[in-house]
């Protein structure tokens, strides 16, 4: 999979592309930046006498190329973005298709995130997920055994159990459930799916 350049090109390199550009008359549309009065007044000033009239010449090159640099960097950073969106929603639809009931839940166990699928397994609407606790959609029984499997997960690895959930209809269903901490510890992440029989 391509990963986004989030690396700007060095300045050497970026001097030299701006440098070709400027030469070739190939730069990038300028966005919208000018050179400020009083630039151009130092420049009026330099270039008005024949002794400094050169080094005019040189502040005028210097201030267009790093013109130059800076709409590269822009285009840069606008096709980054880009890139970062589109990798963003390819993630977006592989959480939401996922065929596991995937749960980013608080520390203290609150669905902070849910996709379709995990939503499904409860038998109810996205949206009524958000912002709950957790255990608050599975039977009274399995309660504590997802609270005992959250607390093994803070002293090691991926854990796992089943736990039931009941329907509007009182059907209990059986799930198993896998659990992992985010690195630093700040989110759960949890797999709900229906145990292979």
């Amino acid at each position: 999979m391509p990963k986004p350049t989030t690396d700007f090109i060095d300045h050497n390199q970026l001097r030299q592309t701006a440098e070709e550009s400027l030469k070739q008359g190939t730069t990038p549309p300028t966005r919208g930046w000018s050179i400020s009065a009083d630039a151009l007044a130092l420049l009026y000033r330099l270039a008005s006498t024949p002794e400094s009239a050169g080094d005019a010449l040189k502040l005028l090159h210097e201030l267009q190329a790093h013109q130059v640099e800076l709409d590269l960097q822009h285009e840069q950073l606008v096709a980054n973005e880009r890139e970062f969106a589109r990798e963003l929603e390819r993630y977006r639809a592989l959480f939401e298709r996922a065929p596991f009931g995937y749960f980013v839940v608080s520390l203290d166990g609150q669905v902070i995130e849910a996709n379709q699928t995990g939503a499904t397994l409860f038998g109810i609407e996205p949206t009524a997920l958000g912002g709950n606790p957790i255990d608050s959609f599975l039977a009274p029984a399995s309660r504590p055994v997802l609270g005992e499997l959250l607390k093994q997960l803070r002293e090691g690895d991926v854990v796992s159990c089943e736990v039931q959930t009941g329907d509007k209809a009182g059907e209990l269903r059986q799930l198993q459930v896998i659990a992992n901490s985010e690195p630093g510890d700040k989110i759960i992440l949890l797999a709900f799916r229906e145990p292979d029989r």
